[in-house]
């Protein structure tokens, strides 16, 4: 019984100091290239706007998505990108992160030559390495919240796009809380893709996106 209760204990230890390694790697990589205002910020060519679902399962709203929206319209209009690369999930008929980011920012006064969408960043490496690889981009400004901005940020160093973070506004509550758990994992998962090489679902043909 000790026997088996010491092989628990270190594998919670193992698995506590993997997360730790892990996030603290995020950290460090990306320390000072994410920002909270338009002042600071360098300005990018291309701003990656990170996907995820406009509502809730209760129907609310979800704030992530708003923000994310909010930070992107301050962002162009202070002139800081150009252009905004809408990058989601569009995985089945009913679900098209992209479109539905593209009506609101529209309806928010971007113009819609202005929008790229890509509907194939199921995962943010995807929407990452794509950004790169289809869309041709060598420096990009990704906007999200700063826990996904800096993973991104740690994707794009790997891959060898030069990348700094635009904050949205975080989300308190208890979804804030649970996403963040979340996300300590989701930099597990991170660092195994770089060290196994992981690529995205799927690639193809270039995309110019004009001056």
């Amino acid at each position: 019984m000790k026997k088996w209760l010491k092989r628990i204990g270190f594998t919670i230890l193992g698995v506590l100091l993997v997360i730790i390694c892990c996030n603290t790697y995020v950290e460090m990589s990306t320390k000072g290239k994410t920002f909270n205002t338009t002042t600071d910020i360098p300005e990018n060519k291309v701003g990656l706007l990170l996907g995820t679902g406009k509502y809730l399962m209760n129907g609310n709203v979800n704030l992530f998505y708003k923000y994310r929206i909010n930070a992107a319209v301050k962002l162009y209009k202070a002139k800081k990108i150009r252009y905004i690369l809408v990058s989601g999930d569009n995985g089945s008929e009913n679900y098209d992160e992209p479109t539905t980011f593209k009506e609101d920012l529209i309806g928010a006064g971007i113009p819609e030559s202005r929008i790229i969408l890509d509907y194939a960043g199921f995962r943010t490496l995807d929407s990452v390495v794509r950004s790169k690889e289809i869309f041709q981009q060598e420096s990009i400004t990704i906007i999200s919240q700063q826990f996904h901005n800096e993973r991104a940020i740690a994707i794009a160093k790997a891959k060898g796009v030069n990348a700094v973070g635009f904050n949205a506004k975080n989300v308190g509550g208890r979804n804030g809380f649970k996403v963040k758990v979340r996300e300590m994992l989701a930099r597990v998962a991170m660092c195994l893709d770089l060290i196994t090489g992981k690529q995205p679902k799927f690639l193809g043909d270039t995309i110019t996106i004009p001056k």
